[in-house]
C-alpha cells in the first residue's frame, strides 16, 4: 500500500519486525546523508585522491572515533541497502522457492559484506603499520 506521498505507508497491521524496518529505512536514510556527506567531503575534497594511501587510512584509524564512524557507515548503509533490497524482494518476487533462494542469497552477501568490513576496521593496527615504516 501506497502513502499519500508516493512512498511505502507505515505498517499499521502485522508483526513488529516491519514496523521497526519501516521507521530504521527512514531513520537510516536520514544518518546515511549525514555520514555520506561528511565522508565524500573528508576523502575527495578536504583531501585529494593522491593523498589517501595506507599510511593515511593507517593515521585515520589510530583514533577510534574514525573507526567508530566508519563502522557506523558501513554498518547503516549495508543493512539500509538490505533492508530495501528485501523490501523489494517481496514486493516484485512472487514464486515462494525464488524468494527464499533471493532473500537467502541476500542475507548471506550482507553477512559476509559485514564480516569482511568489520575484521578490516577492526583487527586493523596503525601501530603495526608504524613499527614497519619506523625506519624509513
Amino acid at each position: 500500500m501506497l502513502s499519500r506521498g508516493g512512498g511505502r505507508a507505515r505498517p499499521v497491521e502485522g508483526n513488529g519486525f516491519e514496523v521497526f524496518s519501516w521507521y530504521f529505512f527512514r531513520v537510516s536514510g536520514l544518518l546515511l546523508i549525514f555520514f555520506a556527506i561528511l565522508h565524500v567531503v573528508i576523502m575527495h575534497v578536504v583531501n585529494t585522491v593522491d593523498e589517501i594511501d595506507y599510511a593515511f587510512v593507517a593515521d585515520r584509524w589510530g583514533s577510534p572515533f574514525w573507526k567508530v564512524y566508519d563502522f557506523l557507515l558501513l554498518t547503516l548503509a549495508l543493512l539500509h541497502g538490505v533492508n530495501g533490497a528485501r523490501v523489494s524482494i517481496e514486493d516484485y518476487v512472487r514464486s515462494a522457492g525464488w524468494r527464499t533462494l533471493a532473500m537467502t542469497t541476500l542475507w548471506v552477501t550482507a553477512f559476509v559484506f559485514m564480516v569482511i568490513g568489520a575484521m578490516a576496521i577492526v583487527s586493523f593496527d596503525p601501530a603495526a603499520f608504524e613499527a614497519a615504516h619506523a625506519g624509513r
